[in-house]
């Protein structure tokens, strides 16, 4: 039977010192609870409960693609009552209930699909995962007895010998659902923070002499909680080294990867070559047998096969066909399309615009709002002029445009195909295909001029 899987997303984390949700802080380009959902859809849910409090609405709109069942919980009173709140979702489930916590992100799938088969083969009425740990302080400790676990113990009422176990309790659980319920309405608040603690379950069932099962995880990062931005950051150098190794196992060369940072959605191609300082982010797709060199960072862009990204440039939110090479120093921003073969070098910047294949566009220009053909050259220092202070305008630049350095295309503007625009020239009307456009006022030429001005400045500073 499939389990249905209780996530707890309530609280703030007063501990990360943040105005933001602790859910919502990211970790490798994703929210801590969109981790924990992905682990919990290995396990084939029936359904996933996600417990809310703070910011429930901001949470709620973070997770919105695995469409969960919410429930909220308006006051936050532990881990008991954060499950009580899902207490109606959990009666209508026909399997084992899985609770888990929105703050451990490193958990993998592979982990709770065990926990499962441990839980179902045992025939246990809970099953919990836990952790031998140098340093335990701040976690639950697992008092184990002669018949096998009898209780969590909290940092806060532990006893001195209690506090000196090293074996402590992750916060994710796999029960049995009528056993949960009746736990639920046992759970009480006798302790040193005055909340209904989940854990309380588990010296419940031992008491009445059902099966406690353990899964002691071998990995301690894996089921490592983040509760400060110290933690966050562990979090994320273990899940970077991660993604790092799956990537260069599957045919990636990384020069660095320990400077390298790749985003948990990123999709590479084998033999693409990653330099050092690089970062790729969000849903960004890279194609087989790319070069990125230091210091450049791609964000939701998809990068064709053999495309070279020069050092220290910006790719946002663009396409980029194969073969093409970008930067060093370029930007492309949102919108921008480059095609096959086509070329953007040193410090130029594209704004939402296109570029056609085997075009140039070498030096120092701007190009906004812009259609460019194929085979177009774009000179150093030309830029398209697409705002007038009110509204953008379009340039379009058909095939075979030869554009000459210092141009200024003022828009909206069309240059016709295989035209040749003289440089420095200021475009303000349409040009034919063709033809030769020239701006520039005539050439005047005085000689002797300089020397007369030096005669002029010497007279002047006696």
């Amino acid at each position: 039977m499939k389990p249905t899987v209780v996530i707890l997303a309530a609280g703030l984390g007063t501990r990360m010192k943040s105005g933001t949700a602790k859910a919502l802080h990211q970790l490798a380009g994703r929210p801590l609870v969109q981790h924990v959902l992905n682990a919990a859809m290995a396990v084939g849910p029936g359904k996933i409960v996600l417990v809310l409090g703070h910011q429930a609405d901001k949470v709620r709109e973070a997770v919105r693609e695995y469409k969960p069942e919410v429930v909220l919980q308006y006051e936050q009173l532990g881990t008991g009552h954060a499950v009580r709140q899902a207490r109606e979702s959990i009666a209508e489930a026909a399997g084992p209930v899985m609770v888990l916590c929105a703050d451990t992100p490193l958990l993998t799938g592979g982990t709770l699909r065990k926990v499962v088969e441990l839980h179902q083969k045992s025939r246990a009425a809970v099953t919990l995962i836990t952790a031998r740990v140098e340093n335990p302080f701040g976690y639950g400790r697992v008092v184990r007895g002669k018949s096998g676990i009898v209780r969590v113990v909290e940092e806060k009422d532990a006893t001195a010998a209690q506090k000196k176990i090293t074996e402590v309790n992750a916060g994710i659980y796999c029960f049995e659902k009528k056993f949960l319920l009746a736990s639920l309405d046992g759970l009480g608040k006798n302790n040193a923070q005055g909340e209904y603690y989940l854990p309380d379950a588990v010296a419940r069932a031992a008491k009445k002499k059902l099966r406690v099962s353990a899964f002691v995880s071998e990995n301690v990062d894996e089921v490592m909680g983040v509760n400060t931005r110290h933690d966050l950051s562990r979090a994320e150098a273990v899940l970077r080294e991660r993604v790092a190794r799956k990537w260069m196992l599957d045919g990636v060369t990384m020069l660095d990867p320990v400077s390298t940072f790749i985003d948990d959605e990123v999709i590479l191609g084998r033999d693409t070559v990653l330099y050092g300082n690089v970062r790729l982010e969000g849903r960004t797709r890279i194609g087989e047998a790319c070069t990125v060199f230091p210091g450049s960072r791609i964000a939701d862009s998809v990068i064709g096969n053999g495309v070279t990204v020069k050092d220290c440039s910006v790719i946002e939110e663009s396409d980029i066909a194969p073969g093409a090479s970008v930067g060093p120093f370029a930007h492309l921003r949102p919108g921008s399309v480059i095609g096959a073969g086509a070329k953007i070098g040193n410090f130029v910047e594209v704004k939402k615009s296109t570029i056609g294949e085997g075009s140039k566009a070498n030096h120092l220009s701007y190009i906004g709002d812009a259609t460019v053909g194929r085979n177009v050259n774009i000179g150093a220092g030309v830029i398209t002029c697409n705002y007038d202070g009110f509204e953008k305008y379009p340039t379009v630049i058909e095939d075979g445009v030869f554009v000459g350095s210092d141009a200024q295309l003022v828009a909206p503007v069309t240059i016709g195909k295989g035209a040749l625009i003289a440089a420095g020239a200021t475009i303000t009307r349409n040009v034919p295909p063709d033809a030769l456009a020239i701006s520039r006022a005539p050439q005047d030429i005085r000689e002797g001029f300089v020397s007369r001005r030096k005669r002029l400045k010497q007279k002047k500073d006696k």
